[in-house]
């Protein structure tokens, strides 16, 4: 039996098609045979990060205009749609909301929400908000975006959006998937005909590397943050099932790592270093993703966004 740290696998098996030894249920599971479907091109965009500092309007704008240009069926926001309504007054964070959409209209074609965690309101306990807020947490995100976590087909293909935030007791937050919502995942993936492809779109990753490409903090986390702490609740379901993709944002990496034989496609950030420039070499852009023939084909867009203030990592 091939034993292996979680953090060493990950990093073996970004970019490549690896797969572990996985005790008794072997190496990549046996799923049914794929039904056919239409062809078709999404974006992914994710971690817009819209403020009025740093040129991050002008930035969206860019963005924006830039994918209005790419022939695609549809749009996907990976989440983190502001900057930020964790740790704001409710006069702050209307302000961003209103700010996105001025932008978000110059996107003219249908787009998908995930939530992201700057997309909850009040959580922090320096916004000054009581849990009593009618927009406190993810009140702010459903009334706006709509529903946390849904399922839609497009051209043959099953696309659920997940929600992968955890708001805890001491007012932070966490990825996680809760269990009504796993309770409702594996309802609706068992509802599907079998050999449906399916595409999974989460903020926060289930499976990355991001914790090998930077020293630890010198101070551990409280809260498990940057990647989804129960994603061993969720990956076995994808095991039975056709799942050719998962797209994920939040780290503002250009990542893929595959598991099981699903890529999990981490989309880099509209953002890049959250306006200051590349995150660990990854610029600011978008994801064009074509899906044919039960699988994905992705590229990177950039834009041409300069940072008033840099600094790259």
């Amino acid at each position: 039996m091939l034993h292996l740290a979680r953090r060493s696998f990950l990093s073996l098996s970004v970019g490549t098609s690896l797969f572990a030894v996985n005790g008794a249920r072997g190496t990549v599971p046996a799923r049914p045979p794929m039904l056919a479907h239409e062809p078709f091109t999404f974006l992914f965009i994710t971690d817009t990060h819209l403020q009025p500092e740093l040129d991050a309007n002008g930035g969206c704008h860019m963005a924006f205009r830039k994918a209005k240009t790419v022939p695609a069926d549809f749009a996907i926001q990976g989440g983190d749609h502001v900057f930020d309504a964790l740790g704001v007054n409710a006069g702050r964070a209307t302000m961003l909301l209103d700010l996105y959409r001025r932008t978000a209209d110059d996107l003219t074609l249908p787009v998908h929400h995930t939530i992201g965690n700057h997309d909850c309101f009040g959580v922090y306990t320096k916004s000054g908000a009581l849990p009593t807020d009618p927009l406190y947490g993810k009140k702010y995100f459903e009334d706006n975006f709509g529903q946390l976590y849904y399922a839609f087909d497009h051209k043959g293909v099953h696309v659920v959006v997940l929600d992968s935030i955890g708001i805890t007791a001491d007012r932070a937050y966490e990825g996680r998937i809760d269990a009504a919502q796993i309770a409702w995942l594996s309802q609706d993936l068992a509802a599907q005909p079998a050999g449906t492809p399916i595409i999974v779109v989460t903020h926060i990753p289930l499976v990355t590397a991001i914790e090998d490409y930077a020293a630890p903090p010198s101070i551990p986390p409280a809260h498990h943050g940057l990647s989804v702490v129960n994603a061993y609740e969720v990956l076995p379901l994808f095991d039975h099932y056709n799942v050719i993709a998962v797209f994920q944002g939040h780290t503002h990496v250009l990542e893929r790592v595959e598991w099981h034989g699903v890529p999990y496609i981490t989309g880099g950030a509209v953002s890049g270093n959250w306006w200051h420039g590349t995150r660990y070499g990854t610029p600011e852009g978008f994801m064009v993703v074509d899906v044919a023939g039960g699988k994905v084909s992705t590229r990177y867009e950039t834009y041409g966004f300069r940072s008033v203030d840099p600094h790259n990592t």
